[in-house]
């Protein structure tokens, strides 16, 4: 098969019947062969309803429902297990994002080698004070912190080799970073294509300005589990230490200080009533805990728990 296209989905019932008939004439017309994942995130609005009559008239449909409602994550984990497609495109469906740019998109990965091609909505159809702007800044610190040049790091509507989805996993909120997860299992080849992004037609929008302060939140803790995951030691273990050493040498510092004023007969103040002795012994403490913070985190992630268990009410 050429291509899977997955498709994430909360309350968005109305759009669904358009979505799919853009789908086959642009996938058709290409010509590829191709199914439709659609994953419904807990809807409550009839959208499996929808999901289910077009699975009843088109074979290359396939749902996935949740019990209630766990992310675009989790939609986007259980869509890429059941792909089997060479290349594998991810869009909302929302009808902000064109059907029409997925062979384009097919064809970089293809023909051009690309392991990933992001989206990138140069001219957005969105409110500027509530979207616009926030995104600008979080793209630029998404860049700066992950070395990737995206300028649209959470565009919805991206192109993956196969390979690259088998090999990496989206939990919590890290949707938004999945270049970077991709680039670190390996996968170097990364580009980008300004794509067209349609004004909101249904509905309305399931986020809010609070996705961007969460957003930059798992950016940073993404880039700490990329650096420090496998090796907490190497972050706690290390300033653990030196924190130790230099509480230490402050407290030895102090108590010769004193005892060589005392031999001389030189007025000198109490080891106890000096701060920097109190400063000392607590520099030691945090270093002693930082240290053992490390060693636990170690065993933790040797352990490697299992994650990314999710209750599939139904398939179709």
């Amino acid at each position: 098969m050429d291509i899977s296209v997955v498709i994430p989905l909360l309350d968005e019932r109305e759009s669904l019947q358009e979505l799919h008939s853009r789908l086959r004439a642009v996938l058709e017309g290409a010509p590829l062969s191709y199914e439709l994942i659609f994953v419904d995130d807990g809807s409550t609005d009839g959208s499996w309803d929808s999901i289910s009559a077009l699975a009843k008239e088109d074979s290359r449909v396939h749902g996935i429902r949740f019990r209630r409602n766990y992310g675009k994550s989790a939609a986007l984990y259980c869509g890429f297990a059941k792909a089997s497609g060479e290349v594998v495109a991810t869009m909302d469906a929302d009808l902000q994002d064109a059907p029409e740019e997925l062979p384009a998109l097919y064809s970089m990965i293809k023909d051009e080698g690309y392991d990933v091609v992001s989206g990138w909505k140069r001219k957005r159809k969105d409110n500027v004070l509530t979207k616009n702007l926030p995104s600008r800044i979080y793209n630029a610190a998404a860049r700066r912190i992950t070395g990737i040049r995206l300028h649209d790091m959470n565009c919805g509507l991206k192109a993956y080799r196969s390979e690259v989805v088998k090999s990496i996993e989206v939990y919590g909120e890290m949707h938004r970073y999945i270049p970077y997860l991709a680039k670190n299992a390996g996968f170097s080849r990364i580009g980008e294509k300004e794509v067209h992004h349609e004004k909101r037609k249904y509905g309305k929008s399931k986020f809010g300005l609070e996705r961007f302060v969460n957003g930059f939140l798992d950016l940073q803790s993404l880039w700490f589990l990329s650096t420090f995951g496998k090796k907490p030691m190497h972050l706690f273990g290390t300033s653990g230490l030196l924190m130790f050493l230099a509480g230490g040498i402050m407290t030895v510092w102090i108590i010769v200080e004193k005892l060589v004023r005392q031999a001389q007969g030189v007025k000198f103040r109490a080891v106890t009533d000096q701060p920097l002795f109190y400063l000392a012994l607590l520099a030691v403490v945090l270093g002693v805990m930082l240290f053992l913070a490390g060693l636990i985190g170690e065993m933790i992630a040797r352990s490697d728990s299992g994650r990314n268990r999710y209750n599939i009410k139904e398939e179709l």
